[in-house]
């Protein structure tokens, strides 16, 4: 008789995915772990095959060593679609999966969003309400403005789908150069420094790995066009958080909305928090209401097909970072 699979659970709220798996997997063998310090001992006394894995108290003290040491799983799902809290790791030993995609769509919105509070003046409104003061503005259309995304995954795609409906011309870069819908001309990565002037608004979407860190630094930003506006939810470190800086509190960036950054939470002491045009928001792009639910619902087909012997969805490369 085969033994049943052991499995995981690990992330801070745990029971709504126990109840899940049980109903899926009534033969299911698995525990659960709701914190970083907890989890070593379970490895270790355990000994599972697959562990479920979310970082949800930050990449500080994530016990990354554990997971990919001689009594860790022979795979790892990653509950969100960013791994470079697990460096990197011998594919030969372990399979990492991730839940790219889960979220593209909200974060896409989230950028768009960002995008219109700049371009419809949203400050300058709700200054002008609180001071109950008339005042004529003018607002700018995306239509017929040049949009650069950097990093053409599951997130950069989706963006990409949503500037189009607005009228917007869309460039993009990827790894490789291929086609894609909805976006006007497709170009390598390393063409990146030809693009940067002739954008209006830029996203940056790539996932942060060797090759990506600080691939947005102070000459990149002085190559952008004066007046671009800016959103990055990609990973902290991809974009240069000094140089940023200094670019908005010149005016050289218009307005920026950040849901990433180098530190985080972002420290009390940062300079950004003083900026009148960056929106700061808390790492929470692709967190809405059922993101959880997809990310599991991916992992419960992703078991079904471990149990069956069959090719994992989203299995990570980790020399490429996904």
């Amino acid at each position: 008789m085969t033994d049943p699979l052991r499995i995981i659970l690990h992330n801070r709220d745990t029971a709504p995915l126990t109840r899940r798996l049980s109903a899926s997997f009534p033969q299911a063998d698995f525990r659960e772990c709701n914190s970083y310090e907890g989890l070593p001992a379970l490895i270790e006394s355990y000994r599972p095959q697959v562990v479920y894995s979310v970082r949800f108290a930050g990449t500080s003290g994530f016990p990354r060593d554990t997971l990919f040491g001689p009594n860790g799983p022979h795979w790892i799902a990653n509950g969100g679609a960013g791994t470079d809290h697990f460096g990197q790791w011998d594919p030969e030993k372990v399979t990492v999966t991730n839940a790219a995609g889960v979220a593209a769509n909200m974060m896409a919105e989230y950028v768009i969003g960002g995008f219109l509070h700049f371009t419809l003046d949203i400050p300058g409104l709700q200054t002008d309400k609180a001071a109950r003061v008339w005042n004529a503005r003018t607002v700018m259309p995306l239509a017929g403005t040049t949009l650069l995304i950097v990093g053409l995954g599951h997130t950069g795609r989706a963006v990409a789908a949503r500037a189009k409906a607005f009228g917007m011309e869309v460039l993009g870069t990827r790894a490789r150069r291929q086609a894609m819908d909805h976006i006007d001309e497709v170009h390598a990565a390393d063409e990146l420094p030809t693009l940067l002037p002739r954008a209006d608004f830029i996203v940056i979407s790539t996932p942060l790995i060797p090759a990506t860190r600080g691939l947005i630094g102070a000459e990149e930003i002085a190559a952008m066009k004066l007046g671009v506006i800016l959103a990055d939810v990609s990973r902290g470190g991809v974009v240069d958080q000094s140089a940023l800086h200094t670019a908005l509190k010149a005016g050289h960036i218009a307005g920026a909305a950040l849901d990433v950054f180098e530190t985080e939470p972002l420290p009390d002491a940062s300079p950004l928090w003083e900026l009148a045009n960056v929106i700061i928001s808390p790492h929470c792009s692709s967190v809405y209401a059922d993101w959880e639910k997809a990310s599991f619902d991916l992992f419960l087909q992703n078991l079904g097909r471990w149990m069956r012997g069959e090719d994992l969805i989203n299995i990570v490369d980790p020399a490429r970072g996904y």
